[in-house]
């Protein structure tokens, strides 16, 4: 099977979201989708900074609402290039402005409401307990290549649904994610009524297209097409 494709440009890339997020109509929907995505990486930042979940929470909310109430994505500059450092650097502005002793944003408070769980928030940051030498940034550059696999893991579940395929990928999905309980590829023949070479062949369709999912949502965070094997070199690293 050839290799797949260089992912082309796409018209919702990080960048669009944080330019609609910046003002009108559509702003509250994209801050609600750039806080989906993101949300997890500056909560475990800021809870490696030291804070405590409670703290942590509030300061993580009022991050993404701030962004919005205070109209502070209308001046993003999209030359700066990865989104992911420009995120890291608004967070740490945000830090250090202490904006959170004037004006926290209380659970279910404010003009826009961030649907986020804080108990699982801090489940999330728990499973990914980090050694004592990890920085924040560290952390955060982990968390935010976790999220970004997970995302891509979302998309390709949701294809084989479409495609009625979805106990095809119930059965393979675990090999991606280097789940060591997955069936062998003769028993998940059997339990599907397929050969094993065709298992064999769906298995090798699903990791290409898994590649290349990570691919696509990696061009969604830089500006220039020539970054994406860089950050897929970052984002392994970040990983190891």
């Amino acid at each position: 099977m050839a290799p797949p494709e260089k992912p082309q440009k796409f018209a919702t890339t990080r960048w669009s979201l944080i330019a609609a997020a910046g003002g009108g109509a559509s702003a509250p929907d994209a801050l609600a989708t750039l806080c989906e995505l993101y949300w997890h990486p500056c909560y475990a930042f800021i809870r490696r900074r030291g804070y405590a979940a409670d703290p942590a929470y509030d300061l993580t909310q009022g991050f993404f609402v701030r962004l919005l109430e205070k109209n502070d994505l209308a001046t993003v500059d999209r030359e700066r290039g990865r989104f992911r450092s420009w995120l890291l650097a608004a967070l740490k502005h945000h830090l250090a402005n202490d904006w959170h002793r004037e004006q926290t944003q209380k659970r279910g408070g404010g003009a826009v409401h961030l649907s986020i769980d804080g108990a699982e928030a801090e489940s999330e940051y728990g499973r990914f307990e980090p050694s004592h030498d990890v920085t924040p940034e560290k952390l955060f550059e982990r968390r935010w290549a976790l999220a970004l696999l997970e995302r891509a893991l979302e998309t390709l579940r949701a294809e084989y649904a479409r495609l009625g395929k979805a106990d095809l990928f119930e059965q393979l999905g675990g090999s991606l994610t280097g789940d060591r309980d997955v069936a062998s590829y003769q028993a998940i023949a059997t339990e599907l009524g397929m050969t094993e070479s065709n298992v064999k062949v769906s298995a090798h369709r699903l990791r290409n297209r898994y590649r290349a999912l990570i691919q696509e949502e990696i061009a969604r965070t830089v500006e220039r097409e020539d970054d994406v094997d860089d950050e897929l070199r970052h984002l392994l690293a970040a990983l190891e």
